[in-house]
């Protein structure tokens, strides 16, 4: 029997967001997330470089997702990387960041559709004795508050990704972030040192670790899933 077509759709920052040919090879984790679901799922990314709940709700990229929505569909939250700096214009105080993951949810039930929470995705920071900083406490426990009050479906990306540098340490967890040596890609000739945003490799070990968390959560869309895709 055939699935009803479906769609999922990403709302979030540049660590879920498709990159422009001048970015690589810099990958979101939505890219790769795309491609490890079976042909009866369209997956839309809306997540955009820079932004915050706030500044997404602000520059009107919400509306069009909330129209769009069908019974049966998903929308995946993740947002804090930008939300959490008070030095960035992006910045969404702690209460306001918990009202737009609220209207995120709320929204989205009236439409029929499904909400899934999730953390932002670690940064690679360790310390001097190689021990890995905790970079989004607050506005991960923020989510993990607004799912657990509103019995939202969480998907823990910054535990499941901590808990995956971690065992791989400071040196082998640089495979992937966007870390490239001087000379080594055109787009980036001086080389960089990104431990925020992923790797073409990193950004599937990503996807990997956020449809773990779809499975576990015995979500409807975890039957439509393919882990074969690559």
């Amino acid at each position: 029997m055939t699935s009803e077509p479906i769609t999922v759709h990403l709302i979030g920052d540049s660590t879920a967001a498709e990159k422009a040919a001048s970015e690589r090879p810099e990958t979101g984790w939505g890219t790769p997330f795309s491609e490890r679901v079976d042909d009866s799922v369209t997956v839309e990314n809306h997540a955009r470089n820079g932004r915050s709940t706030r500044t997404f709700l602000e520059e009107g990229r919400w509306r069009p997702v909330v129209n769009a929505l069908e019974a049966g569909d998903y929308v995946f939250v993740q947002f804090g990387h930008n939300d959490e700096v008070p030095s960035k214009e992006q910045y969404t105080p702690e209460e306001e960041f918990e009202a737009n993951l609220e209207r995120f949810v709320r929204e989205t039930r009236d439409r029929g559709a499904e909400a899934v929470l999730l953390t932002p995705i670690a940064r690679r920071h360790f310390d001097e004795g190689g021990d890995l900083k905790d970079t989004h406490r607050v506005y991960s426990e923020l989510t993990r508050g607004v799912a657990r009050q509103h019995d939202v479906p969480l998907v823990d990306a910054d535990e499941r990704s901590r808990s995956l540098l971690r065992e791989l340490g400071p040196e082998a967890s640089k495979s992937l972030y966007n870390h490239l040596p001087p000379g080594d890609h055109p787009n980036y000739p001086d080389g960089v040192i990104d431990d925020t945003h992923f790797s073409g490799a990193g950004a599937r070990r990503m996807a990997d670790l956020i449809l773990d968390g779809v499975e576990t959560l015995d979500l409807g869309l975890a039957t439509r899933l393919d882990r074969n895709r690559r």
